[in-house]
């Protein structure tokens, strides 16, 4: 068996991502928490894996050539454990294609969006109190979440049971950021999407890989004093050198 992949995680759809992979495809892995709320992503050790100072980022010990390597962005995680384990990611060019383009719609269109809808419905009302300055972005994101939701209610009602024909790292990708409540939406108005839900939430290794970490995870909008800081750390830091 070849060494842990090291995990460096915290529990949010993108984190998600990665350990529903992780599981999916059997390999063994340990998990760092990296605490947002507490700005451990700042942490020079962390940054020396993700300069961008988000996770999940992950270091494989067995990586290309015998060689360890060290990954960050979800996406190319998804990309890389894919190439690395030949599951969920197939090799034929235009089934890959299928999927690389599902995947580049997460990274690229429902994460920032959901992300920020999420931000303007529920957190930033903890920053900014005059919500009326809260409303255009709310209405914005809301509306093009709706927009996305819709995109992939009709791409599944193509009789395709997953979004790119098999099952695969888009939905992995994916499914973590179907957050409907946090979002504005209600799943009775796309059937065919809320029954994609339900299948890709029945898998084991779905449940497991969401559940890592489960215990650490609190909500934002909770008014004690570590969540004012947290929210200070994630929504209110500025430009640094």
């Amino acid at each position: 068996m070849s060494a842990p992949i090291d995990l460096f995680y915290w529990p949010t759809p993108n984190g998600w991502k990665v350990t529903i992979a992780l599981e999916e495809m059997g390999l063994p892995y340990t998990v760092n928490t990296v605490n947002i709320g507490a700005g451990e992503q700042f942490e020079p050790a962390f940054l020396a894996i993700s300069p961008n100072n988000r996770m999940p980022a992950i270091t494989d010990p067995d990586g290309p050539g015998g060689k360890p390597i060290s990954i960050f962005e979800s996406g190319a995680i998804l990309q890389y454990l894919g190439r690395k384990t030949g599951l969920f990611y197939p090799t034929d060019a235009r089934a890959r294609a299928e999927v690389d383009q599902w995947l580049f719609w997460q990274m690229g269109g429902l994460g920032p969006m959901a992300g920020q809808a999420h931000h303007f419905r529920t957190y930033a009302k903890a920053i900014e109190p005059d919500e009326s300055k809260l409303e255009y972005g709310k209405i914005r994101y809301t509306n093009e979440v709706n927009r996305l939701y819709g995109v992939l209610e009709r791409v599944l009602s193509d009789g395709r049971n997953y979004v790119a024909g098999d099952y695969s790292i888009a939905d992995m990708a994916i499914w973590p950021w179907i957050l409907p409540k946090g979002q504005g939406q209600d799943l009775a108005d796309f059937p065919k999407l809320s029954a994609w839900m339900d299948r890709v939430g029945a898998r084991g290794a779905v449940q497991k890989g969401r559940g890592i970490g489960r215990e650490k995870r609190r909500a934002l909008d909770e008014d004690s004093e570590d969540m004012k800081k947290a929210r200070d750390m994630l929504f209110g830091q500025t430009a640094k050198v």
